[in-house]
């Protein structure tokens, strides 16, 4: 059983929990370039379907739509464009600044997430599979993802925003190690 061994902080209170240092990499800055694109088609999406809506609920004059709702749908597509402009140019630089990956020895650790953080480490000899996929954009801008996969779904693991060629090398370099450490157990 393995014990963790908490500090407190002055005058009492609740124990802190222990603090992770970041990992040691940083995704690829042409990620955001990707994380841009991908929010920009989403949101451009969006913003065509408002102004879809608020034609036509303004040109239908419907008796079920509430006065106040009708005569204000009109500023649906300036509330999703300024929300999407907030999201292409805010969310992607949020997310390189918080996305890290390291692989040491025994252990993948990733850090992800935006509000809320999550803090990844997963056992190479608990790897069962290694995945590498690339979407469009992604090879447009010459990056991969790498998909770690263990026995269980929350052990598994995802690195996105990594160059095609360090994520080719990682992802073969992973597999050899965990299928050693698997054959090393039998």
């Amino acid at each position: 059983m393995t014990s963790v061994r908490r500090s407190h902080q002055k005058g009492g209170g609740t124990p802190r929990p222990p603090r992770l240092r970041p990992p040691a990499h940083r995704v690829s800055p042409r990620a955001v370039a990707h994380w841009a694109i991908e929010y920009l088609l989403v949101w451009g999406l969006a913003f065509g379907l408002s102004l879809g809506v608020a034609a036509w609920v303004g040109d239908a004059g419907w008796d079920g739509v509430p006065g106040w709702l009708s005569g204000r749908v009109g500023w649906l597509p300036y509330v999703v464009g300024a929300l999407g402009l907030l999201m292409v140019t805010v969310a992607p630089v949020w997310r390189y600044r918080v996305h890290r990956w390291e692989v040491s020895a025994d252990v993948v650790y990733t850090r992800t997430g935006w509000f809320n953080r999550e803090w990844l480490l997963v056992p190479v000899g608990r790897i069962q599979t290694v995945d590498t996929r690339q979407g469009w954009i992604e090879r447009m801008l010459g990056l991969a993802t790498i998909e770690i996969n263990t026995a269980s779904h929350t052990g598994s693991s995802e690195l996105s925003g990594l160059p095609v060629d360090v994520a080719t090398r990682l992802a073969k370099d992973l597999a050899h190690r965990a299928h050693d450490l698997r054959d090393d157990a039998t």
